[in-house]
């Protein structure tokens, strides 16, 4: 198995593409457009969920401490407060800007929370806010009839987050008892991933150290370009966009919220 190992160069770069993108379609829209592939959501929700997500982060991420921070909500309330008169996008590059600024300056190694079974530090959120904003991007574009891909590289680097951070933590999208090996192929990066589901279980197999006599065949597989595997995951298309094989079933288990 062959996984991107990015760097904190490569997530910034990332966020210099995909934030001045993600406000350049929100611009375009009415505030009140539906955000399709966010039911119940428009633009303006979109963009103060993401805006609320960059102040949250920015209030925590340089402190050079592990400990919980002020849950988000509460976070969000207080930035929203302090931003009183500011319509949504320029909250959300006000928080934007404030990021980049923190990420630009910021060891990898320094000490910082986060959620998920993975080392507590910095270099943790610019992995993190890298896919949270291409993600959205394409939410924001879609509502105006887009929708660009996410890069290959930066798309296969966002299924490995969610194989290897977002589903080991617990956050599928709906709970189930699923057994197999599913293999996820992503053509365009020549990337390739095999995960054990074991009822709530998930294990990220590294095929160079599995034995001859290890159950790893995949009961399910599924191939395509990075983009859609990561839209895929995140519920945005349908894994029937993909090419798919074996137990079906499976892909539910992989879906994450």
């Amino acid at each position: 198995m062959s996984r991107l190992h990015g760097s904190k160069d490569f997530w910034i770069g990332a966020l210099r593409t995909e934030g001045p993108a993600f406000a350049a379609a929100v611009a375009e829209a009415p505030p009140e457009t539906p955000v399709l592939s966010c039911p119940g959501w428009t633009v303006n929700d979109l963009t103060l969920h993401l805006a609320g997500i960059y102040h949250w982060v920015y209030s925590f991420a340089g402190s050079g401490v592990t400990t919980a921070p002020a849950p988000r909500v509460q976070v969000e309330a207080d930035r929203a407060e302090a931003a009183r008169g500011l319509s949504a996008l320029p909250f959300w590059q006000q928080g934007y800007d404030q990021l980049m600024t923190l990420f630009d300056g910021l060891d990898p190694e320094t000490p910082a929370w986060n959620w998920a079974p993975q080392p507590k530090k910095a270099g943790f959120w610019p992995r993190r806010m890298a896919h949270e904003t291409a993600v959205h991007r394409w939410d924001a574009q879609l509502a105006i009839g887009a929708g660009d891909p996410v890069e290959a590289k930066l798309a296969a680097d966002g299924v490995s987050e969610v194989l290897d951070t977002w589903l080991p933590a617990g956050r599928r999208q709906v709970p189930g008892d699923w057994h197999g090996v599913v293999q996820l192929s992503a053509v365009d990066a020549a990337q390739v991933w095999y995960l054990r589901l074991r009822g709530q279980g998930v294990a990220l197999l590294d095929t160079s150290t599995i034995f001859d006599h290890d159950d790893h065949h995949a009961r399910a597989q599924v191939s395509g370009n990075a983009s859609d595997l990561l839209l895929a995951l995140w519920g945005r298309v349908s894994f029937e966009t993909l090419d798919v094989s074996g137990d079906r079933t499976l892909l539910d288990g992989l879906r994450t919220d």
